[in-house]
């Protein structure tokens, strides 16, 4: 409490003695005039009003004044002095009144305070008694003119006063010191303990990882900004829900997670739906969590893990794509060589032989054959081999509309089918290789088509340039959808889920995306069709590494 508050309470204490001994003094004047005098007792009340009214004006300068406070305690020693000369001096029943300022004087100025207005209470009470005992008319007049005790009687009177106002005073003192001690102690543990506590925050809040604490039945305590940015949830609307429905946590896990014991933990690697960003890959760690009152809780920490597992995709995609590239000489001359010779004398048997319907219709299947298993092979070695960019300015509109004509007369489309474009009004341009960009939308559009058997909706999409300088390419389809696990394959070579497919159109639109340092964003969901989005730099691509050996 700072010195003007302290300076309002004794005003307020000096105002509520003042109205006891006016309203005491009036029952007094009304039972037993002749016992009171009158006048100057009512006219030190009104001087005690007055004191406070001007005490409460200088209240403003407390601060900087500190002689403020002392007069005011000054003040109420002479005032408590004149009602004591005023109701009988050594006899007065007020002299105990002279320990409120010296208790008031402790709390302000403390014990060296209360002890320098306990000498000024004895001076003015000494100088009271003597005077009283010195014979002086005045006094008489206004102290009044009853029986004195004796001398000694007095001397005891004002001995016992004065050591109760050394007494007070040290004991008061004592004690505000004490507390002021106290206080500063606790203030002190107190703005340790908010700066300790502002630094655990700061320390949670600055983790790159979320963290989440739950109380026993798994309502979250605890949500740091981390936490916020990697789901998308404000803390605010995290803060006493389940933590399975704001991690969007199986029911298998959550019995996982109630088995442990202190000491253990387990993960779990998962999807979730963010309400801005898609589906991310989250990495999940529990362990239980001890509290001080031996109630028990969760702690969970994930991350973001969407980029660690598409690099780790990239990787073994890389290492796949190092060894077919090592394949691909002797794959080239070990049966592409061979197979056209095979082929060419087929044709030539075929048109010198005298051959019936079958033989006929053998022969055909042969060179048919023989054509598909090269085209199988030229695929392959197209996935293979690095690729020669031949970069232009490419209107990337341009290209997804020439694709949907195409499209929309060929033989994968059907009556039930629907091929859409969406691209802006402006032209969007990518520095790139036209026939790598057709490409990369025929192949990701007939994947599409081959989703839909039954027919559906396919839409080809451009975006951009975005902020980071990315351009987007996106085919949606509203087919079947893909699960979890085909997601995490899609782009290995020979992994088809369709009966005509050979496995190798993905993988070629990765390795082409790839050697232009762009990537494929894809979402899907079993029944809920999927979006497949090639985001590639606008402007030119670094030429693309050897991957291996060529073909003969």
């Amino acid at each position: 409490m700072d010195i003007r508050a302290r300076l309002a309470t004794l005003i307020a204490v000096r105002v509520v003695v003042s109205t006891l001994l006016l309203g005491s003094g009036v029952l007094v004047q009304l039972s037993r005039p002749e016992a009171l005098p009158a006048a100057p007792y009512f006219y030190l009340i009104a001087a005690a009003y007055a004191l406070s009214v001007l005490n409460l004006l200088g209240l403003r300068f407390a601060e900087e004044s500190p002689w403020v406070a002392d007069a005011q305690l000054a003040g109420d020693a002479l005032l408590i002095a004149a009602f004591v000369t005023v109701t009988g001096g050594v006899t007065s029943v007020f002299s105990s009144l002279y320990l409120l300022p010296v208790i008031a004087a402790s709390t302000i100025r403390g014990r060296r305070g209360a002890l320098q207005l306990a000498a000024l209470n004895t001076l003015l009470l000494g100088g009271i008694v003597l005077w009283q005992y010195a014979g002086s008319e005045w006094f008489a007049l206004v102290g009044g003119g009853g029986q004195l005790p004796s001398v000694r009687q007095a001397q005891y009177t004002v001995a016992i006063n004065v050591f109760g106002f050394v007494a007070a005073a040290l004991v008061s003192g004592t004690l505000a010191e004490s507390a002021r001690t106290a206080d500063a102690r606790f203030m002190r543990a107190s703005s340790q303990m908010a700066d300790l506590r502002a630094f655990n925050a700061h320390v949670i809040d600055s983790l790159l990882s979320g963290l989440l604490t739950t109380d026993a039945v798994g309502r979250v305590l605890t949500f740091n900004r981390a936490a916020g940015l990697i789901t998308g949830c404000e803390p605010a609307t995290a803060l006493g829900r389940d933590v399975s429905s704001v991690l969007n946590l199986p029911e298998t896990f959550s019995a996982e997670i109630t088995a442990l014991k202190p000491g253990q933990s387990v993960r779990l690697d998962t999807t979730y739906r963010t309400p801005n960003r898609g589906v991310i890959d989250l990495g999940l760690s529990v362990t239980p969590l001890v509290f001080p009152d031996e109630g028990r809780g969760w702690l969970f920490t994930f991350q973001d893990v969407t980029d660690v597992r598409r690099l780790e995709r990239d990787a073994r995609l890389r290492q796949r794509l190092a060894a077919v590239g090592e394949m691909a000489a002797g794959i080239a001359h070990e049966i592409r060589n061979p197979l056209a010779s095979m082929s060419g004398s087929i044709q030539v048997l075929r048109s010198e032989l005298t051959l019936n319907a079958e033989q006929t219709e053998l022969m055909d299947i042969v060179l048919r054959e023989s054509a598909r298993l090269n085209d199988t092979i030229r695929s392959f070695l197209q996935y293979a081999r690095p690729q020669r960019f031949s970069v232009t300015r490419q209107d990337v509109r341009r290209v997804a509309q020439d694709a949907a004509v195409l499209l929309r007369n060929s033989a994968e489309v059907s009556a039930g089918h629907t091929v859409a474009v969406d691209v802006p009004e402006d032209a969007v341009w990518c520095e790139a290789d036209e026939n790598q960009l057709r490409q990369i939308v025929w192949n990701l559009a007939t994947n599409g088509l081959r989703a839909m058997p039954q027919g559906g909706r396919l839409t080809l999409r451009v975006t951009g340039p975005s902020p980071e300088g990315l351009v987007t390419l996106a085919v949606a389809d509203t087919g079947r959808g893909m699960t979890a696990e085909e997601r995490e394959g899609l782009f290995q070579p020979f992994r088809s889920s369709f009966d005509r497919g050979t496995g190798l159109g993905l993988a070629i639109v990765h390795r082409i995306v790839t050697d232009y340092g762009g990537r494929i964003d894809v979402e899907s969901s079993p029944g809920a069709g999927t979006t497949m989005a090639v985001r590639l730099p606008a402007g030119r691509p670094a030429e693309p590494a050897s991957a291996g050996g060529g073909a003969a």
